[in-house]
């Protein structure tokens, strides 16, 4: 009998065991965080595989970056002594309320890692929304990896001819371009952008554009707002309550505070753990992911129509510069988040059959629109030109988001003709912009399409040849 006991003893044990975050060795709601997310956790891994096109030779590079791991807005980092207290209200339900739950509590080297969490007291909110350590090393190496796979097209020797950068007015894709182009040639070059507009209606357009602002993707009667009022996820605020110890449940500014600071600390050092991650399970995180989602399926994504119409002027960028014979041979933009969604909006990438709303979570676990990891920190979206000279159609194309090979379904396992985009996109390509991008109207006319581009272009290319 005492033998049969201690038999059972280690079963009784792992029966009993809580989820313990600082444990778990695959921290797969790592890769769930939204917008947050840390490029390095959700960055593809085939690229190698994918890079090289038999009997072509890769000529062009365009490419969209966003910025890569930022610190918070003044507003969360004006919060960080609530963070303080809710450590405290914490360890006092654990080690002196007594209010443990029987199930899914905080297991012992979480509750000891968040009782000796402090916030970095160097943060201050004169530094929101600048780009860290780890985001200058996201762009840095983004580089020098697609210049290790393309080193014939990233040549190592800057020149302002061949290479053409751009970034916003922000600190935060400043320091991006920087980190990106250090990447490229070493610390000790020349590489300078093109001269940021006063209207930046290539990389911003959404600020320009009202009716966009205004658009109901979170309020009131929005997919966003039925999913914030449902019982799924207010069921999960109270259970991360109960998990943390409180006999009530807390205000959710308080639990997304925590969440947030999981999020951030995460992505500020990818081999470490964050200690607020520890408040939640795995499941809580897929509830606030699809929130997320959800927030900017409608707010950049395919949930309204005319988002598609936002980044007219970058698609007519991509699609001019890519059938340009001549320099620059390659195009380099760092924005924003907004800017990258809608761009893959525009382009038909990662669209789901069935549209994303409140009542389909469960159905929709395998969607495609998964802002983690269409939209993670440092997320990049580039296309490779290549020449096929033995092919009929010897121009060619590859899209790249965050290192994998985008596949779409006209195309063949990632490699699409090049005749192909152009006719995908033509709608695009032959707007006015002006009128096309913004639901009213937007702002004036820039030009007529990428026809009125590509003879301005051609000219220009008559004026190089000549000289």
């Amino acid at each position: 009998m005492r033998l049969l006991i201690l038999l059972l003893l280690p079963l009784v044990a792992i029966a009993q065991d809580d989820y313990c975050f600082s444990k778990d060795t695959s921290r797969l709601q790592t890769r769930q965080f939204s917008s947050k997310t840390a490029y390095q956790i959700v960055k593809g891994t085939d690229i190698d595989k994918q890079y090289l096109v038999p009997g072509c030779q890769p000529q062009k590079m365009w490419i969209f970056h966003r910025h890569g791991t930022r610190l918070p807005k003044k507003s969360m980092i004006n919060k960080a002594p609530r963070v303080a207290e809710l450590r405290d209200l914490i360890i006092n339900n654990y080690q002196v309320a007594r209010t443990k739950p029987e199930t899914d509590a905080l297991c012992q080297t979480d509750l000891i890692a968040i009782k000796l969490w402090k916030w970095n007291s160097s943060i201050t909110p004169d530094m929101e929304e600048y780009l860290t350590a780890q985001g200058y090393e996201d762009l840095r190496g983004t580089a020098k990896l697609y210049q290790r796979y393309y080193p014939t097209v990233l040549t190592p020797n800057y020149n302002d001819t061949y290479y053409q950068f751009r970034h916003t007015d922000t600190q935060r894709t400043t320091e991006s371009f920087k980190a990106f182009a250090e990447g490229l040639f070493g610390s000790q070059n020349a590489a300078h952008p093109v001269e940021i507009p006063k209207q930046d209606l290539l990389l911003r357009p959404y600020d320009y554009c009202s009716s966009f602002k205004d658009v109901n993707y979170k309020d009131e009667g929005s997919e966003y707002y039925k999913f914030h009022q449902s019982k799924l996820y207010n069921d999960t605020l109270a259970e991360i309550s109960t998990r943390l110890g409180f006999l009530y449940t807390l205000e959710e500014a308080d639990i997304k505070l925590m969440y947030d600071m999981c999020r951030y600390e995460q992505a500020w050092n990818v081999d470490r753990n964050s200690v607020w991650c520890g408040a939640f399970l795995p499941e809580q995180i897929t509830v606030f992911e699809y929130l997320e989602d959800l927030k900017y399926y409608y707010g950049s994504g395919y949930g309204f129509p005319e988002n598609a119409h936002l980044n007219c002027r970058l698609v007519q960028d991509l699609l001019t510069h890519l059938s340009n014979p001549v320099s620059p041979h390659v195009v380099a933009h760092f924005g924003h988040s907004t800017g990258l969604l809608t761009l893959i909006t525009a382009l038909g990438i990662q669209k789901d059959d069935i549209k994303l709303r409140a009542d389909n979570y469960d159905s929709l676990t395998s969607r495609r629109w998964k802002s983690s990891l269409i939209d993670p920190f440092a997320a990049n979206f580039v296309a490779v030109k290549y020449d096929c000279p033995a092919d009929l159609d010897r121009e060619k194309v590859v899209f790249f988001l965050n290192q994998q090979a985008v596949q779409l379904d006209w195309c063949s396992v990632g490699l699409c003709k090049w005749s192909d985009v152009l006719e995908k996109y033509k709608t695009i390509a032959d707007a006015d912009c002006g009128e096309y991008y913004c639901r009213t109207g937007g702002a004036p006319s820039l030009g007529s399409g990428v026809g009125g581009l590509l003879a301005t272009t051609f000219a220009a290319m008559l004026v190089y040849l000549m000289h």
